[in-house]
């Protein structure tokens, strides 16, 4: 593995923004960068053996400063929504910002996907550090995590998210790429084929948040457990994809055991061939169809991004989960360690 690294520029703050570039013996090419500790690119071999960078991104790095789209980022201190910026731990009820609507989305304004990490590189691995004092966007205790990207020569990358707090606290970590495997400037990904492996999902109230019933896909256009395009029931009328306006919903996970990397999703575009396998130690997935990417900034290749050029397949749990006691615990307690991954597994067929 060879791995180069980069100063792109400096932050407003004095803070070195830096890229990394991880190429594996087969030449295929993982690049981040210590902004919100992101993918920046992805090259990988469609099936005639040209390389494609399959994942969004801006043009410049002032892109991922000001980023309304969380691109390609590590979310947090909590991924997804929680209800009206509030949940209540240890008999005390905590406020956060409401920064969607009525709700806490993604960690609020100055979630993980907006700092600065600390970076550095351990033999054949990239590892992105962040410490998110007390009271950091409302939530209790300090927050040390870690996102550490490992790339091996079958083309695997494995994203290993770990965190530690002085005090309990709640923590929800995922990774906000958005996929495109025709390759990050072709368009629309509602072409591709996904299969989820989840015979039920999360119906929510107009707000987004989970009503706390993990209803049947079976019947409905959120049935995925056979592949399928994206695109073929993303307008039908359903309630869940109008409040959605498409796909941004979490999936429930068939299978799912703690601790256990579990198959969730397969991702294939026709075109090029390229197929991404997602495993993950997490009970969800949420699938977010860029419904809203439209104004968030210019691509790498210099076009304006559209809504729809990327789909984002967040390992993660529940949204919601510190007000819902039906759902997987979010609570870290103090000494204990977080540990979560998520994997994308590449190939061609």
């Amino acid at each position: 593995m060879e791995i180069e690294q980069e100063i792109l520029s400096f932050a407003p703050d004095g803070q070195p923004a830096i890229l990394y570039r991880m190429t594996n013996a087969k030449g295929w090419r993982l690049s981040t960068t210590n902004i919100g500790a992101a993918i920046v690119s992805l090259e990988v071999p469609d099936r005639d053996g040209n390389m494609r960078d399959v994942v969004l991104g801006y043009s410049t790095y002032e892109g991922y400063l000001n980023d309304p789209a969380a691109m390609c980022k590590s979310v947090g201190r909590y991924a997804n929504r929680i209800a009206e910026g509030r949940f209540s731990l240890g008999g005390k009820e905590y406020i956060l910002a409401r920064n969607n609507g009525v709700n806490h989305l993604h960690g609020g304004p100055g979630g993980f996907q907006n700092k600065i990490w600390t970076s550095r590189v351990e033999t054949d691995r990239v590892v992105f550090s962040y410490t998110s004092a007390a009271g950091e966007e409302g939530y209790p205790a300090e927050l040390g995590c870690e996102a550490v990207y490992d790339f091996d020569d079958e083309g695997t990358v494995e994203i290993t998210y770990f965190a530690g707090s002085d005090d309990d606290t709640i923590v929800n970590l995922t990774n906000h790429t958005y996929f495109n495997l025709s390759g990050c400037d072709s368009g629309s990904v509602l072409g591709h084929t996904l299969k989820i492996e989840a015979s039920r999902y999360l119906p929510t109230d107009t707000t987004q948040i989970p009503t706390g019933e993990l209803a049947l896909v079976e019947g409905t256009p959120m049935d995925f457990r056979e592949a399928k395009e994206i695109g073929r029931d993303i307008d039908a009328d359903f309630e869940a994809l109008k409040i959605g306006a498409g796909y941004d919903h979490c999936w429930a996970i068939d299978g799912y055991e703690r601790d256990r990397e579990t198959l969730a999703a397969t991702l294939y575009s026709p075109e090029s061939g390229i197929e991404l396998k997602i495993y993950t130690t997490q009970p969800g997935i949420q699938v977010y169809t860029g419904n809203w990417l439209k104004g968030s900034g210019t691509s790498k290749g210099g076009r304006a991004i559209e809504s729809r050029d990327g789909v984002a397949l967040e390992c993660q749990n529940f949204p919601d989960a510190p007000n819902k006691l039906q759902f997987p615990s979010p609570l870290l307690k103090k000494g204990e360690v977080y540990e979560e991954h998520i994997i994308f597994r590449f190939g061609t067929r």
